[in-house]
């Protein structure tokens, strides 16, 4: 879980003040997205259904999903998709995630 609020809290860092033109032109910021989400998805795949039994308003199937289209159909990546993902679907994973996560402090290296 703390890898993905790690990965997820450094794709908004990267991301700050952007908006979708400024993220379509900046490579070196897409490139570090797409690996931030790669981490994402291969985190989810280790919490298995523990993912979908605590944080069920999440499609998990879809985050793990998305690391297998990054490394096996990264063409077929679309700017816009991630975007969305970005902005619309990742601060609530991660408000999840954190608040839950704060509760556990002593655990920091084993969740």
């Amino acid at each position: 879980m703390r890898d993905i609020v790690e990965n997820g809290a450094a794709i908004l860092e990267y991301t700050q003040g952007m908006d979708f033109h400024a993220y379509a032109k900046n490579r070196l910021v897409r490139d570090a997205v797409e690996r931030c989400f790669s981490r994402v998805s291969e985190a989810s795949v280790k919490l298995s259904s523990l993912a979908e039994e605590l944080f069920p308003a999440h499609d998990w199937l879809a985050i793990r999903n998305l690391g297998n289209v990054l490394r096996h159909d990264y063409n077929g990546v679309l700017d816009s998709v991630i975007w969305t993902t970005i902005v619309e679907r990742l601060p609530p994973l991660l408000l999840e995630l954190e608040t839950f996560l704060a509760r556990y402090p002593e655990d920091q290296e084993t969740l």
